[in-house]
This record gives structure tokens, sequence and C-alpha cells, in this order.
């Protein structure tokens, strides 16, 4: 053994025969015709001291590499790859809790929930409207109350009242949120932050500020009597006109919610448009705001007719006593006569009416986007 030179002037110890970086032109640690930081006959990048292991022939195009991870590892024939810790043998299958609970279990209480709460007792009024307890065949208490007077007339009154509050309201709707939306005044934010409150007013509220106002002992009267002497001329409360007033106030914001939304997704570059090439604001609105406003005025109106249809508060608390609608025949017929049968068929036409009208309102508000 001999000492070899190095650069730094030290000698360091060498075996006779052996060659020296110095003399191959090699990188230290590497052998000859290797890669730096590679073994002979090593792939590139492969540690020295590692095993060298044969290169693997590519894959033919649209082939998988079989029995290979993700991570390239490798698994032996009779086991299957997986993505975590170690592999799986082959036909295995996943434990039954690890797929968490069947959606059916979910769904499960709510709606026992919802059999208890609503449809068991309406369950009970389609069967006391099929079988009345003073005897006689299923569909005779439907002759009965078809037959009667009482019956045609208050279908008449709440279809007219339902359908006058409904035109009454678009109308005011669309005007009131034109102004909100395109008229700039202070407090317009405001005004249409009221609006989302006022939504939660119960109708019965309304009805009682009307009272107030145009009641008979109510602001107008008094002060009509205070000025001339003479009792008030407002007394139109208690007639259907009354009626149909509280429920144009009451549902008029359910008309105005969906509009200003589909007012705050118009383009006002149209406007702008039609503006520049002389429209006057008439035509811009039959021509330009109307025609983006039909869905939203589509969905608020059905939505306001099949509230109208079955309103009791309303028409209650205004003291109307010549009105009567469905609602208030069911009452009547329920707690003043006693007659169960005939309002349990008179609450499965009022039923039948509302589920009709809210599912034309589903159909509306699906097109609509609302």
């Amino acid at each position: 053994m001999t000492d070899a030179p190095r650069l730094d002037g030290r000698r360091t110890a060498r075996l006779p025969g052996s060659r020296t970086p110095e003399h191959t032109g090699a990188t230290p640690g590497t052998r000859a015709g290797a890669t730096p930081g590679t073994r002979a006959g090593a792939t590139p990048g492969t540690p020295a001291g590692a095993p060298a292991t044969a290169p693997e022939a590519p894959a033919p195009a649209g082939r998988r590499p079989s029995n290979a991870t993700a991570a390239g590892r490798r698994t032996a024939p009779g086991q299957r790859a997986t993505f975590g810790h170690g592999t799986a043998p082959s036909g295995s299958r996943t434990p039954r809790g690890a797929r968490g609970v069947p959606g059916w279990l979910w769904s499960a209480p709510p709606v026992a929930v919802l059999a208890l709460v609503f449809l068991y007792p309406l369950a009970l009024v389609v069967q006391q409207s099929l079988t009345p307890e003073n005897g006689g065949g299923a569909f005779d208490a439907y002759a009965s109350v078809f037959r009667s007077r009482a019956f045609r007339e208050a279908l008449g009154t709440t279809v007219w009242l339902a359908a006058g509050a409904t035109a009454g309201c678009l109308v005011l709707g669309f005007a009131l949120a034109l102004i909100i939306a395109f008229v700039p005044f202070p407090g317009a934010r405001g005004v249409a932050k009221f609006i989302d409150v006022f939504l939660s007013f119960p109708s019965f509220l309304i009805t009682l500020a009307l009272l107030f106002i145009y009641g008979t002992v109510g602001m107008a009267n008094g002060l009509w009597t205070d000025v001339s002497g003479t009792a008030g001329p407002f007394h139109f409360l208690a007639t259907p006109w009354g009626v149909l007033l509280a429920e144009i106030t009451y549902f008029t914001p359910f008309v105005m919610r969906p509009l200003l939304a589909a007012f705050s997704q118009l383009d006002t570059a149209q406007l702008e448009v039609a503006s520049s090439l002389g429209a006057k604001p008439a035509r811009i609105v039959r021509r330009v705001i109307l025609p983006e406003a039909l869905p939203a005025l589509a969905a608020g109106g059905s939505l306001v007719l099949v509230m109208c249809l079955n309103e009791f508060g309303i028409v209650l608390f205004t003291g109307a006593k010549d009105v009567t609608t469905l609602p208030m025949l069911i009452y009547g017929k329920a707690i003043l006569e006693s007659d169960y049968a005939s309002a349990c068929v008179v609450a499965v036409v009022n039923i039948a009416i509302s589920v009709g009208l809210f599912g034309l309102y589903r159909v509306v508000s699906k097109r609509a986007g609302a």
C-alpha cells in the first residue's frame, strides 16, 4: 500500500494497482464510465451503493402497466394495488360500515314526522268527508255540499277576490319595483330592505293597521267628523272591497321581491342604448324591462294567487260579515254548525285547488329560475 498525493498536499493510502480519480477522470465516489452519484449499469439518479435494476421496457401505447400502483410500486400477482399503505388481496370487499349509513335511514325520521303531523290529519279529513257520521253513501256529503248555494257563493267569492288581489298586486308591485330599482331617490336601499322585513309580518297586523285608519272609529272618520261635524264616510272595510284592499296591501311585497331580484340582473347597457336611440321611458319599460320581468311576474303572481285562496285572517279581522270565502265557510261549518262532514268536503276542495295552483307556481318558478 502506498500513499497517493491529494490536492491539498496531504497524502492518502491506496492499494497497489488501483486507479485514482486523477487517472480515470471519473468523479470521486463513482466507477469509470458511470454517471456521477450512480453505480455502473444503474439508472441515472440512483444513489451510489443502491442495487442496480434493469430498466423496464416501455408499455405499449394505449395499455396501462400491470401490477403497478400509482406510486410506481409493484404488487404480487395475487394482490390488488391500493393507494394506501400496503396491499389488499384481490376479491376482498370494503367493510359495510365504511360506506356510511344508507340514504333511506337519513330520510326516514323526517318522513315519519311529516306523516304523523300532517299526512295523518289530512287522511282523517278525507276519510271523514267520505264516511260521514250521520250515515249515507261515500259521496253523499259531496253531492249535498255541491248543491248548496252557500258553497257556490263562497267559491265564487274566493275566486274573484283571489284573482282581483293578484291583478292588483301585479300592477302595484311592478310600478313600485320600477321606482325603487330605476328611479334614484334617497333611501331607496332602505325601502328595499323594509320590503324584506314586511314579508315576515302576519296578515292580521296589516288589517288592524287599516282598521285604525279607515275603520268606523278610525283616524280618517275622526278627522272628517272634526272638520265637518258629520259622521265619516269611510265604512268600506266591512265590504268585499275592503277585503280586496287589505289583501293587495299585504301581498304586494310578495310580487316586488322577485321583481327587484330580476331588475338587479338586468343589463343597464340595454337601457342606455335604448335611451340614446331616443326611446321614451314608457317604450323602454314596454320593450326592454317588461320582457325581462315577465318570469318574475308570473312566479310572484302564482304565489299570491295561492295565498289569497287560503287567506283567513284578513277576512276575519276586517269584520266583513257578508264576505264568505272557502276558509270562512269551513270555519262556519265546523265551529258554528258542527257539521264536520260538510266542513271536510269544503276543506278537500280547497286543498285540491291549492295544490293544483301550487304545482303551477312551481312550474312557473322553475322556468323563471326563481
